[in-house]
Parts: structure tokens; C-alpha cells; sequence
């Protein structure tokens, strides 16, 4: 069985905020399938491909932003012929936590994809010159280790995520380009719809009229995943949320989740999330 999508590690540091910068890769090294809590934005400056976000596929060309929040299952796919060059910036929801004085909110732009299921911007060449700046000021603090560094590529992030904000009020995100056949979208809506049932490949199968290895090998070319693998890590992501956000007993959220007994739980959560349960709960997502 195929391991569940990678989680990225990232260094222990005090600031909860890392660049990868104008990185190139090809089809060849390529990070796996990946998941984390930390929200990540991707700039693309040259090179094609495909990008799976959580349940859909987007074509990946020089001047696009890909807005991911936290927990969302993602997957590059540069062309082997075209790799993709570009900057990812990965930053803990909690460094952008604000006193409020109006209606913005610097995650606004993520919920907002999240929300419409839309997680590709792209701008004019104006916005495209202003994110390449702000990246590379970023990348200049972050390098630099001078007195303030820090302060200054959080306030530059910041500046960054306003830029964003702005202009998706005006403009929004664009949606999937390359969904696939349709039985794969609305079979990735059925499993978000049943995670608390037992789902198996025979199962989606039937349902989209195809047979189990055709459904098999089409769902891994388009997400990187094979069917188990997507299915528990949509199972972990549940269980995450509701560990943060109620108070319910992990014996309940287990079942909720569609595991089978709470040692199940426990051993699948450790080994995607890298700590048990109760250890999530108590030290707070971040």
C-alpha cells in the first residue's frame, strides 16, 4: 500500500514562516503528495504543469498564485519536458493574527478559496511584478539575520496577503482547468459527503459506471494518491478540525471520522500527523 501523503516538515525555528525560493522542479523530484497545518502560497514564474488542490486539478503556467490553506491535500506535477520554477512560502496562521479595526482579515483570501472550492489567482502583469517583489524581499530578511529580519518579512508578508485580499474583492480566483473525467469530482464530493462510512474501491467504482482498476489507475495518474491513501488522510484532516474546534471525546471523533476502533485512530493519526490525538489537542495545531 502507498504511504499517505507526506508531511512537510519544516525547520525548528522560532519564526513559523519558510520560503522555498524560485525552486525548479521536474516531474523527477518533485516532493510527494504533502499535508501540513501551515498555509502556503505558490507563485509560478515559468514552466507548465498540472496542480492537484484537495479535489480538483489546475494547469500550473508562469504568473499563476495558488492560495492553500492549512490541511488541504496538494500535489504539483511540473511537465517533464517544461519544469516549473517557483516560490512557495509557507506561513502559520498564527504569525498573521490581528487586532481588528475593519472587515479584513489576512486569511480571507484562503477562506475564500476554500469556501469556492477555487484555489488559482491569476493577476495582471502589475500584481504578478508586485508578488515577485515581496517574495524577494522576503527572501532578502529571511537571508539576511540582521537586527529586525524577522519583523520585517512577517510585516512583508503581511503586505503580501493584503495585495491579495485587494484584488481578489475585485477579480477572484479562477476554477479547476483540467477536472479529469467528471465521475472523478463528483466521487472525491461523495467521499467528502461519507467519511463516516465505509468506502471502498469496489463501491466508487460501481457508482462512477467504470471498472475498479481503470477507477484505480485514473485516480492516481490525476491525484497522486491511490484510493486508500485519499480517503484516510480526508479522514485525518476531519479529525484535526475537530480536535481544535470542539471539545467532543476522542473516542467520538474517531467514529465520527469513519475509523474503526480508537487504536486505529491512534496509530493512523500518529503516523500521518507525527503526534498522537490527545498531544494535538493539547499543544494547539501550531
Amino acid at each position: 500500500m502507498r504511504p499517505a501523503p507526506l508531511r512537510k516538515q519544516f525547520a525548528a525555528e522560532d519564526m513559523p514562516l519558510a520560503l522555498a525560493y524560485r525552486d525548479t522542479k521536474s516531474s523527477q523530484c518533485e516532493l510527494p503528495d504533502h499535508l501540513h497545518d501551515w498555509y502556503e502560497l505558490v507563485y509560478v514564474y515559468a514552466g507548465s504543469g498540472v496542480f492537484f488542490i484537495d479535489r480538483s486539478l489546475y494547469e500550473m503556467k508562469a504568473g499563476d498564485l495558488f492560495l492553500i490553506p492549512g490541511n488541504t491535500i496538494h500535489r504539483a506535477f511540473p511537465e517533464a519536458a517544461n519544469p516549473v520554477t517557483s516560490t512557495a512560502l509557507y506561513f502559520s496562521p498564527a504569525l498573521v493574527q490581528q487586532t481588528v479595526y475593519d472587515d479584513f482579515a489576512y486569511l480571507d483570501s484562503f477562506r475564500y478559496c476554500a469556501a469556492h472550492q477555487a484555489y488559482k489567482y491569476t493577476g495582471d502583469e502589475a500584481f504578478g511584478r508586485q508578488t515577485r517583489t515581496l517574495l524577494d524581499a522576503v527572501h532578502a530578511e529571511l537571508g539576511a539575520f540582521g537586527h529586525g529580519a524577522r519583523s520585517a518579512a512577517r510585516l512583508l508578508l503581511l503586505q503580501l496577503l493584503l495585495l491579495i485580499g485587494r484584488r481578489l474583492q475585485s477579480g477572484g480566483t479562477e476554477g479547476p482547468q483540467t477536472a479529469g473525467p467528471p465521475w472523478m469530482r463528483e466521487s472525491m464530493a461523495f467521499i467528502d459527503d461519507r467519511l463516516t462510512e465505509t468506502l471502498s474501491l469496489s463501491l466508487l467504482a460501481r457508482r462512477a459506471a467504470v471498472s475498479p482498476a481503470h477507477f484505480s489507475r485514473v485516480f492516481r495518474q490525476l491525484t497522486g494518491l491511490n484510493v486508500t491513501a485519499y480517503i484516510t488522510t480526508k479522514r485525518i484532516v476531519r479529525a484535526k478540525e475537530l480536535l481544535a474546534r470542539t471539545d467532543d471525546g476522542i473516542g467520538e471523533i474517531a467514529a465520527r471520522c469513519g475509523f474503526e476502533s480508537l487504536p486505529h485512530f491512534h496509530r493512523v493519526f500518529k503516523r500521518i500527523v507525527g503526534r498522537t490525538p490527545g498531544s494535538y489537542r493539547s499543544e494547539g495545531r501550531f
